[in-house]
């Protein structure tokens, strides 16, 4: 095997044409392996291989730095700088993780898991190398999918700024997660079609130099481009026209679902130990498409990742016009939602909660001050949700809880969520966030006859005494049982609420718990530090009633395990029993 002998590029450096083929195909096996037990990004890597061969034998890395955006790409990457081990050997496929990571290894430069930063960060080591006057060059390799990021084009826009070597790799395989949106990928396929020679040029407009490689999965015509814009004086493209899932006829054929995978049958292709039952995804896209027959206002919106909101393609297809992907363009998505909801529609965007913080002041700025009635549904914001550290979903709670006008939503169960969201699109008041729970979707089949445009109203589930448990959200059961197993223990019966409302207090009941409890304790899906159960500490700060507040502590955890940081967290009933008991007693 080629493979097993690559300890780093400079052994890449040494192999022939010919070689360099082998190797690619022995580095899909591995992936293909490696995937099919293990999981992860599929689609883009196995696009990526010969690209990244060729990249290896012309640059050299790390004195020339290559920046990967969003790193859903670098396998093959790590597999060439030292890390071929983690693709080889499954015992050791956890040594790795799925992004680029400086940490692993010095050919790494940044941890990225979000999209469209590459040009803007590579822009930064090149400025620095020109401070300094050193030499060397800098590569930002980046996705035609994230392009469409504003702060893609923003670093389009400064590059040609740049008084020196700055090449940018622009991977074109015609796709994002799922298909792309935007004008700006009509004139991609244009430049495909006309072998990088249409008058029209995205990039030469920019300001940049420009080079176009059709048969991006050609080594050798891959290192034919590189070497002849490697040194190179000025700022550069280089246009490289891919194929998604290269190698896997599956991952070609249907290359939205082949964009990330679990474990799979490789013969088939087919999932292994695929979840049954709904699942708040498929549940949202089945409530918006009957509420989208009777009423031809209501649109869905995402950004790039349609499948959030359970819009897979037939759905998308039925839903026509009333369905919208603006792209990786999250700042975008929110203040379209503000225009929609300002002139009489009724728009709902669903956007997985790691993803909220790069549309901050889009929500706060054009949809909260203009108190625009849009809908905002938050997906993974929970400790049960996505834990690699690039994607960490734990931080929405003090992000928006805080924005004036905002109502964010905490329900429990499916009905309570249908329920929230059939009254925020219905409403014309407030903006409203609605924060899914993590893990398993609860259906009780109860109704719900709660009027939600009454705010700050909670709901006091089990009347007690000297302790009250407010459990939001995903926490809402472990309040429960918490609760249960205090009364098995003491014989004392605790109080229970669901709160339901994140951004605001129900003084009326926090005040009435003063007359016959001690403790109030709460317990939140986020980090602590500016989140819900701060403002309950607050409301009792100057009384006798002791607040404890339980949820996550304020740091980047990283493919952490999830039964660890609960026990970690204190976020058991045992522990919170045992937190709990010197107050009680």
């Amino acid at each position: 095997m080629y493979l097993e002998k690559i300890n780093g590029p400079e052994d890449v450096k040494k192999l022939t044409d010919d070689e360099m083929i082998k190797l690619a195909a022995e580095m899909r096996s591995a992936l293909l392996k490696r995937a099919s037990i293990h999981g992860g990004h599929f689609g883009p890597n196995f696009g990526m291989v010969e690209a990244t061969i060729a990249l290896h034998y012309v640059f050299d890395s790390p004195k020339d730095k290559i920046v990967y955006d969003v790193s859903h790409q670098t396998y093959p990457h790590k597999m060439l700088t030292g890390r071929k081990d983690a693709y080889l050997y499954q015992d050791k496929y956890n040594d790795v993780s799925g992004y680029s990571n400086p940490h692993e290894s010095e050919h790494d430069f940044f941890t990225i898991g979000h999209t469209s930063t590459s040009i803007s960060l590579a822009s930064g080591l090149a400025k620095a190398r020109n401070l300094k006057g050193e030499d060397g060059n800098v590569i930002a390799v980046i996705g035609d999918g994230s392009l469409s990021g504003g702060e893609a084009l923003e670093g389009l826009d400064y590059a040609a700024e740049l008084d020196g070597n700055f090449i940018i790799v622009v991977n074109d395989n015609d796709m994002s997660i799922a298909e792309n949106h935007g004008g700006m990928y009509k004139n991609l396929k244009k430049l495909r079609d006309t072998d990088g020679k249409a008058e029209c040029n995205l990039f030469k407009a920019m300001g940049l130099d420009y080079v176009y490689v059709n048969e991006g999965n050609n080594v050798r015509a891959l290192i034919d481009a590189f070497t002849k814009v490697k040194d190179s004086k000025k700022p550069v493209v280089v246009h490289i026209n891919t194929l998604k899932g290269k190698g896997y006829k599956p991952a070609e054929e249907h290359k939205e679902e082949w964009h990330y995978n679990g474990p799979f049958d490789i013969e088939t292709g087919k999932p292994l130990g695929e979840m049954e039952g709904e699942d708040y995804s498929g549940v949202t896209a089945d409530y918006l498409l009957k509420k989208m027959k009777q009423d031809k206002s209501v649109v869905a919106i995402t950004s790039a990742t349609p499948t959030v909101l359970g819009f897979t393609k037939d759905k998308r297809d039925k839903a026509g016009k009333q369905f919208m992907d603006v792209g990786i363009a999250e700042e975008t998505a929110a203040a379209i939602a503000s225009g929609i909801a300002v002139n009489g529609g009724r728009p709902v965007w669903g956007v997985y909660s790691t993803f909220v913080q790069r549309a901050y002041d889009q929500i706060s700025q054009d949809i909260c001050i203009n108190n625009s009635p849009a809908t905002i549904v938050t997906f993974s914001g929970s400790v049960y949700g996505m834990n690699d550290v690039t994607h960490l979903g734990l931080y929405d709670i003090p992000m928006l809880s805080n924005i004036p006008n905002l109502v964010y939503l905490a329900p429990t169960t499916k009905e309570e969520y249908l329920a929230m969201l059939d009254w925020s699109i219905e409403q014309t008041e407030h903006p409203v966030a609605i924060k899914l729970p993590g893990g398993e979707m609860v259906s009780d089949g109860k109704q719900i006859t709660k009027d939600f445009s009454v705010l700050n109203k909670y709901e006091m589930t089990q009347q007690g005494k000297k302790v009250a448990f407010i459990g939001l959200g995903t926490f809402y059961s472990l309040a429960v049982e918490a609760a249960a197993e205090l009364e098995k223990k003491t014989g004392v019966k605790p109080t229970v609420i669901n709160p339901y409302y994140i951004t605001g207090t129900d003084e009326q009941m926090l005040e009435e718990l003063k007359k016959e409890h001690d403790v109030v304790v709460t317990i939140e899906d986020g980090i602590l530090d500016g989140g819900f159960g701060e403002k309950i500490a607050r409301f009792y700060g100057d009384s006798v009633v002791k607040v404890l507040n339980f949820g996550l502590k304020k740091e980047f955890p990283d493919r952490y395990n999830v039964d660890e940081i609960l026990k970690k967290n204190h976020l058991t009933k045992e522990l919170i029993l045992t937190d709990i008991f010197p107050s009680v007693h």
